[in-house]
């Protein structure tokens, strides 16, 4: 196996290279498609359909947003976590799925990448459903981990083989520290979901933003300490941003 690491738009690619076939680790956002067909077919000269399986970790637009349209173009499956219903739900989640794709283009400016179109289906249709501890279908040297608190579906996936981790947005590098990400739904999940990395002992640790990474056990523990104690979403950023304003 060999682990591809792509420059996507907003977030790093992780492609597994096999003899007869190809996994991406993540769904990826709309704007990453022509950047992992040009490497399928240029870089390692083989045919689009060798991608097997796309795993959408979770369902922001950097982790989703190519796994539906890929599935048309190639014919791959589609894996997800095994969690009952859709995460844009409702009239909150159109609101919600809509404030997403705004953030991911204030990343993407930030970054100085060019304005690119990153809209893609709230609605999910997985053709497995993967719980804790459950291999990946066709892969079964890679194990899904349920680490929900970014959200309440979140996977990480773990190289048996080698003893690295995936681990989505489960934590982002800034400035050389590790801190959670934005937002954080359930928090008492979250800290579950770090420990439970940290038991395992990885050799290594993948993340979507800032690449493979070896953090010490002060460098988990800082990360855990940063951990916030209550939900850090949307809303209550925009309302604590109100009060703020009201206040002065």
């Amino acid at each position: 196996m060999k682990l591809h690491q792509l420059e996507g738009y907003i977030q790093s690619i992780y492609l597994a290279e096999y003899q007869d076939k190809l996994l991406l680790l993540d769904g990826c956002s709309r704007a990453d498609i022509p950047v992992l067909t040009q490497f399928i077919t240029g870089s390692l000269q083989r045919p689009i359909n060798d991608l097997s399986l796309v795993v959408v970790t979770h369902m922001h637009p950097d982790h989703a947003g190519a796994a539906q349209k890929l599935r048309r173009l190639t014919g791959c499956k589609i894996a997800a976590a095994n969690v009952a219903g859709q995460w844009y739900a409702g009239f909150d989640g159109i609101l919600m799925h809509f404030t997403d794709m705004l953030l991911a283009k204030w990343v993407a400016k930030r970054m100085n990448k060019p304005r690119r179109n990153v809209w893609y289906s709230s609605k999910l249709r997985a053709d497995y459903k993967l719980g804790d501890g459950d291999t990946l279908p066709d892969f079964p040297e890679w194990v899904a981990l349920a680490t929900q608190g970014h959200t309440d579906r979140d996977l990480s996936l773990h190289h048996l083989p080698s003893n690295r981790i995936y681990v989505a947005d489960l934590m982002v590098k800034v400035k050389g520290r590790y801190i959670p990400p934005f937002p954080v739904f359930y928090p008492n999940r979250y800290r579950s979901s770090l420990n439970k990395v940290m038991a395992l002992k990885p050799d290594s640790i993948f993340l979507a933003h800032g690449g493979e990474v070896q953090p010490s056990e002060q460098e988990f523990q800082y990360l855990l300490n940063r951990a916030p104690k209550l939900p850090m979403t949307h809303w209550r950023s925009v309302k604590t941003k109100l009060k703020k304003a009201l206040k002065r």
